[in-house]
């Protein structure tokens, strides 16, 4: 059985969770998400509580409901206080630079990489060598971060690249004559 599943997500004087059938919206100060419910959970609002229950007592059933757990509390602290990830940039010449729903960036290849943002996401760029994604949707937040990232991750002999604020990158000892 899952742990997770068993705890209720408690909901912010703030937030609003409405259920229709087997989908859930939950509307807050930074916006509104949506999520389809799996059909092995049901999901039961008590006062500013919800419950996440099995249908049918399996494995997979309780693995599923710790799931559905964890994505609607996620959507719950979304609405409520948002998500944001940190890159730094670290290399000679490595640059960001925000200019309205495109994130321009100079890696040191012969071009420019122009980066479109998705909907519900948003750059801020403190300094040229820090980009903070910002967003409501957890999911989308770590796939875009993972998107900026991958045009140069960081390589473990100089330690170039685009690497997350909190990433340690283990260093390599260059080749011995």
């Amino acid at each position: 059985m899952s742990r997770v599943a068993k705890s209720p997500v408690s909901i912010p004087a703030t937030t609003e969770v409405s259920l229709q059938g087997n989908e859930i919206t939950v509307k807050g100060s930074k916006g509104s998400l949506t999520q389809t419910i799996h059909t092995a959970v049901s999901v039961e609002q008590q006062d500013s509580q919800l419950q996440i229950n099995v249908k049918k007592n399996s494995k997979s059933a309780w693995a599923m409901a710790g799931t559905m757990r964890a994505l609607i509390n996620n959507m719950v602290l979304g609405v409520s206080q948002g998500f944001e990830k940190k890159l730094r940039l670290e290399g000679v010449g490595y640059r960001a630079e925000g200019k309205g729903r495109v994130l321009n960036l100079t890696l040191g290849f012969s071009h420019p990489i122009n980066f479109a943002l998705p909907d519900g996401i948003d750059v801020e760029t403190p300094s040229q060598t820090e980009v903070i994604v910002k967003g409501i949707d957890k999911q989308k937040v770590g796939q875009v971060a993972a998107n900026i990232r991958s045009f140069r991750p960081p390589e473990p002999y100089k330690g170039k690249g685009i690497r997350y604020d909190d990433e340690v990158i283990v260093r390599k000892e260059a080749k011995k004559k």
